[in-house]
């Protein structure tokens, strides 16, 4: 039984009452769990009856244990009861507690706001233009060339854009440090992928001649004992190549495709990328759409929510850079800032994704968007086939948690569905052009 307060910004306090044959059970479930810890003179270890053990620490003794076993399952129905949604940890208070009376307690706790549609069928969106021309075809070509170029010898000393073969080593004040030594490396002249200096006093240099290179590292560098300081790099060249392109013909496109012509892989290359064009476009108006609505709709978001999805967030990068050998603090440390400042540099996209995602939830409850148990049976399929494994081993390894999370997808992806379906595309407006400026 509970009664509830309603309080500000969606939240509210339940005062919550569990009877005295309830309490009483958990008392004596609190005595068989924790009884046996302790030591009576008189009765074997653990062994001391419960009237015993409240006689001599008084008989609150379980009471603290007792409660732990009951709150948890009279908050839920409390909640179920009155239909919320809780999004955070509630925050207790006992108000009453006693063998004879039972247990009062309550629970203030931040629900799931509620929102405030505003228009989400027949959404206006500008629609988005997605084009193929010429000239990206032919980037594309040209970046298959680049891909398929080989590098031959030339004898003359090295110029921009040249790639050289190298050993050098490093040192700052005549001593070596680590990192700064290598032998028949490859780098590209120009491409400024060394210290800077460093490949701009490589020009000139013929195969076998060894010279001196000065170099200051930057202030702000990865390795903080070589930040700011002046080094010597011994360089030996050994070799000097440039870059030699395939010719582009049927030859060529043979080599790096299935076709026989270059007008058949020129064409494949066009029908694949109008395609990925296509979903572009289709992904663009989706999120215009979604975009719109959640921009028409009204809703205060809690703090915890976005807290929550924040950390998510940071986990997420976390994890991605973990696949590179990286970690978040290496990464703070390198770019200059710290785990709590790139979290709140997260603090407005979580607050969108947050939004978007009530929203989203908030159409599919207004329109009763469901989904099936064959629309399920469907989706668990697709992850089986995803994951690799036969639909009914899969099944066996998913939980009811699972379950409920896919379903939920299914429900926000039939919900975008529905709110894009009914969008009304309108022309882009044109940006207006630059001022012309007199000399």
């Amino acid at each position: 039984m509970a009664s509830i307060e309603k309080l500000e910004h969606d939240r509210v306090k339940l005062t919550i009452e569990v009877d005295a044959d309830t309490f009483g059970a958990a008392l004596q479930q609190a005595y068989v769990k924790n009884g046996r810890h302790y030591n009576i003179a008189g009765f074997r270890k653990g062994k001391a009856p419960r009237k015993v053990i409240e006689s001599m620490y008084g008989e609150g003794v379980f009471y603290e244990d007792a409660f732990e076993l009951c709150w948890g399952e009279a908050y839920d129905e409390a909640l179920e009861e009155n239909g919320f949604i809780a999004v955070d940890k509630p925050s207790i208070d006992i108000e009453k507690i006693s063998r004879e009376e039972g247990l009062v307690f309550t629970a203030e706790v931040q629900l799931k706001p509620e929102v405030k549609l505003g228009a989400y069928k027949g959404i206006e969106v500008e629609k988005p233009t997605y084009t193929v021309e010429d000239a990206d075809v032919d980037a594309v070509i040209e970046q298959e060339r680049e891909k398929n170029a080989r590098f031959v010898d030339v004898e003359r000393p090295v110029e921009n854009g040249d790639r050289v073969i190298i050993d050098y080593s490093g040192s700052v004040d005549g001593v070596r440090f680590d990192g700064g030594t290598a032998t028949e490396q490859t780098l590209v002249i120009g491409s400024n992928t060394f210290i800077p200096g460093f490949e701009e006093q490589l020009v000139g240099m013929t195969v076998g001649e060894e010279r001196d290179i000065q170099v200051t590292f930057p202030a702000e560098y990865h390795a903080e004992n070589l930040a700011g300081k002046d080094a010597v790099f011994a360089v030996k060249l050994h070799g000097v190549q440039v870059k030699e392109l395939p010719a582009l013909d049927d030859e060529f496109a043979k080599d790096v495709s299935e076709f026989d012509t270059l007008a058949e892989l020129i064409a494949d290359k066009r029908r694949a990328m109008e395609e990925q064009a296509a979903k572009n476009e289709k992904t663009a108006i989706e999120n215009l759409a979604i975009k719109a609505v959640c921009d028409g709709a009204e809703v205060e978001i809690p703090e915890c929510m976005i807290e929550r999805q924040a950390n998510y967030m940071l986990r997420d990068m976390g994890y991605r850079l973990q696949m590179s050998g990286i970690t978040l603090e290496d990464y703070c440390k390198y770019v200059g800032t710290d785990l709590n400042a790139l979290k709140e540099s997260y603090r407005e996209e979580a607050k969108g994704r947050v939004k978007m995602q009530l929203v989203i939830e908030a159409v599919g409850k207004a329109e009763n968007v469901s989904c099936s148990d064959e629309e399920l049976e469907a989706v668990i399929a697709e992850y089986a086939e995803n994951s690799g494994m036969p639909a009914e081993d899969f099944k066996k390894q998913i939980s009811d948690d699972d379950r409920e999370y896919l379903t939920d997808r299914k429900v926000a992806e039939k919900t975008v569905e529905l709110i894009v379906s009914s969008v009304q595309l309108v022309p882009e407006k044109k940006k207006p052009e630059p001022e012309k400026t007199e000399e």
